[in-house]
């Protein structure tokens, strides 16, 4: 069992608006990560609000380059709508057995999943893009963490358009000081109008850290929520 105690996830929890937005939402599953700590693999799944197809998708992240390994990325939307009660995690398990090749081939193992040290529970539209600063430590290696999400949104309706990054400052044990940028903000992603840090992963191997971002999509009934991550090799 890993020394690092759940009491090392801090819980940014704030009351979510009591209105829900009408657009599709999407669950996160940390796969985790090949023995080296080079690979990182994710999934998200749900339902699509439109035609209640369940919906999957598999991503495989080369960690030091932060970006998807090449043929990284598997999607699946199923051709008929999900029973009601269902979660669309059919379609994630559909996908994850057609996928093992994937796993396979960048040496991921499944029981090498990432500790959590920060969760941000709020299910609010981000206000401003989703910009703002969180903090964390990893109480194993006595760091503590600094993490600013700067967004970028522009244009409105159709010709919406945004990007961000992410500075990271990292406080050791010792005092000394490391600053890092992850993050491509020259990339702008149609229709996305805001970003929140959902989580902060750390890994088993080498203490690389996975920052979860959740997407707010413009889409025909409301937002529609994706994710994605950021690596960042320590």
């Amino acid at each position: 069992m890993s020394k690092r105690s759940f009491t090392a996830v801090f819980v940014a929890f704030v009351l979510a608006s009591a209105s829900a937005w009408a657009g599709d939402t999407s669950s996160f599953v940390d796969l985790g990560f090949s023995a080296d700590g080079s690979r990182y693999m994710f999934a998200q799944y749900g339902v699509e609000t439109a035609s209640l197809k369940p919906w999957a998708e598999l991503f495989v992240v080369d960690v030091p380059r932060n970006v998807f390994v090449q043929d990284g990325k598997r999607s699946f939307v199923h051709d008929a709508p999900v029973v009601a009660g269902q979660d669309g995690s059919g379609a994630f398990y559909k996908l994850l057995a057609e996928g093992t090749e994937l796993a396979a081939r960048n040496k991921v193992d499944f029981l090498r999943q990432s500790q959590p040290l920060y969760l941000n529970l709020d299910g609010g539209e981000p206000v401003n893009g989703g910009g703002g600063a969180i903090e964390f430590r990893d109480f194993e290696s006595g760091a503590s963490y600094v993490a600013t999400l700067v967004p970028y949104v522009e244009g409105t309706g159709p010709g919406l358009k945004s990007s961000f990054f992410i500075n990271v400052e990292r406080t050791a044990k010792d005092g000394s000081k490391q600053k890092h940028t992850v993050g491509t903000p020259a990339f702008k992603r149609p229709l996305i109008s805001a970003y929140r840090i959902k989580r902060a992963l750390i890994a088993p191997k080498d203490g690389s850290l996975i920052f979860v971002v959740e997407l707010w999509k413009q889409g025909p009934k409301g937002s529609d929520l994706r994710y994605m991550v950021e690596a960042l090799k320590l």
